[in-house]
Order: structure tokens, then C-alpha cells, then sequence
């Protein structure tokens, strides 16, 4: 992974939420950014988005995830990205994940969770001040 050129950030829904306004609305502010971003669309197993990721040559990916299934999913993910030896791609999220399942998902390797309320502005920020500086 080349750390020239814009950060690469994979953002996606997995599972079966058919809610995605919130992550068209970071792809955006990351793009706008100047980050390059791709948005793999609604209802994504895991393993397609991690694909994704490793195919784009991703510095982070962004999981949104409204439905409840936030452990699953982002522990999977991260599964996925140690199986295939992509542990370099930053994991990061946000969506209705309640205080206390926030700790155990950082444990296990969610570099960053950002609940409702979370500004575009904050999490835009993270990704510039994080993402490369945890890949190096």
C-alpha cells in the first residue's frame, strides 16, 4: 500500500439495513475531502467488502451500521481482513451502536466509532489524522 496520493476509503452497508442517506453523506464529506471513495452500495456481505477494499487497494473502511448487527459485522469484517493479511486496511464505523458495545468492538481492532450526533466535519478529520498515520 502506497502511502502517496489520496487516502482510498471503502465505505459500506453491510447486512440488510436499507438506511444509507448517513453513509452517502460521509462518502460526500470525504470526497469532498479530497479523499478517494468508494461506496459499495446497500445490503454487503463482509467478504464482498473486504474484497472491495483489498481490490481498491483501501487505506480504511467505513462500516455503517444501523441494524442492531454492529458486533457481527465489524467483527467479521476484521476476521476477514486478518485471513486475507490486510490487517493494514484501517477499520472504522458508526451508526446506532450503543455506549457499552463500543469498548469490546475497539478491543478488537474498530480504530473508531462515531455514534448520531457525529459531525462530518469530526469524522473527516479522524480519517486525515488517523488513517495513514496507523498504516505507516
Amino acid at each position: 500500500m502506497g502511502v502517496s496520493g489520496p487516502i482510498r476509503v471503502v465505505v459500506a452497508k453491510p447486512g440488510l439495513d436499507g438506511h444509507d442517506r448517513g453513509a452517502k453523506v460521509i462518502a460526500r464529506a470525504l470526497r469532498d475531502a479530497g479523499m478517494e471513495v468508494i461506496y459499495t452500495g446497500l445490503h454487503q456481505t463482509p467478504e464482498q467488502i473486504v474484497d472491495t477494499a483489498i481490490q481498491e487497494d483501501a487505506d480504511a473502511i467505513g462500516l455503517s451500521v444501523l441494524s442492531g448487527a454492529h458486533n457481527t459485522l465489524f467483527t467479521r469484517v476484521l476476521e476477514l481482513l486478518k485471513e486475507r493479511e490486510a490487517e493494514d486496511i484501517q477499520v472504522f464505523g458508526g451508526g446506532i451502536i450503543p455506549e457499552e458495545d463500543i469498548p469490546p468492538l475497539r478491543e478488537k481492532g474498530v480504530a473508531a466509532l462515531f455514534t448520531p450526533g457525529a459531525t462530518t466535519t469530526e469524522i473527516v478529520d479522524w480519517v486525515r489524522t488517523h488513517v495513514r498515520s496507523l498504516a505507516a
